[in-house]
């Protein structure tokens, strides 16, 4: 009760955050913060986290892999169908409980993705997507300790969705603190095993790799919130823009 009341108030604290970062016109005030906390996450990746993804993708064979992934894909449909009512999306809230009803059971358990192959889609919704879809900005960009690039608004949301709609979490309140510990490893490599090449490909790329991410993950949250379609004042190179 008191971790729920916890979080509830935490969740009401980031979101007067929220309202008073989000009048402001630069979208990360936060920057000389935010680059230490990039710096922290990229050491530790480079040393830590990048090998052992690494090594995961060379020892465990593909169709493994795909499995792990439709695991934990299928575990977040539980999110996806929360939010997609909360946006009034009823449509997208039923394809997304048949998707979790199919894998679960005929996919044993969602390790294998059997509604993908009925080309049944995905409608991937958070709660930050829900809070922008109801007209929250985004408020300060923000770089979190081994997460990487947020918002105050996708913060918050997380915290929602991970104290709320996350089976995992469910896990601990049980008791089950060594299966919690190890589904959220398992769940951490197989997101970075999947962001190898695309993490290399920022770096290679990239004068600037902290600003090339910033702006990236900016442009993609507000693309999401509105089902693919991008602001106009997203796209402007600010780069560009500071040389005139």
């Amino acid at each position: 009760m008191h971790k729920k009341i916890f979080s509830l108030f935490t969740s009401c604290l980031l979101a007067m955050m929220i309202t008073g970062c989000a009048s402001q016109a630069n979208k990360d005030p936060l920057e000389s913060i935010n680059r230490g906390v990039y710096k922290f996450n990229d050491v530790t990746d480079k040393a830590v986290f990048k090998p052992v993804a690494t090594a995961y993708k060379t020892v465990t064979p593909s169709p493994i892999r795909s499995g792990v992934s439709n695991f934990f894909n299928n575990l977040g449909s539980i999110t996806n169908i929360l939010n997609n009512l909360l946006q009034f999306k009823f449509a997208n809230a039923f394809s997304e409980t048949g998707r979790f009803v199919i894998n679960t059971t005929f996919g044993l358990a969602g390790f294998i993705d059997v509604a993908g192959m009925d080309n049944i889609p995905a409608h991937k919704e958070d709660f930050g997507q829900t809070l922008g879809y109801w007209g929250v900005g985004s408020g300060a960009y923000l770089v979190l300790p081994f997460i990487g690039p947020s918002s105050l608004r996708d913060t918050t949301g997380l915290i929602v969705d991970t104290t709320t709609t996350d089976p995992i979490t469910y896990t601990r309140n049980i008791g089950e603190i060594r299966l919690h510990n190890q589904l959220r490893v398992a769940q951490f490599v197989d997101k970075r095993t999947q962001l190898l090449d695309a993490k290399d490909l920022v770096d290679d790329a990239s004068l600037d790799p902290y600003a090339f991410m910033r702006d990236a993950y900016l442009q993609r949250r507000a693309s999401l919130i509105q089902d693919g379609l991008v602001p106009t004042d997203l796209i402007k190179d600010e780069f560009f823009e500071e040389e005139k």
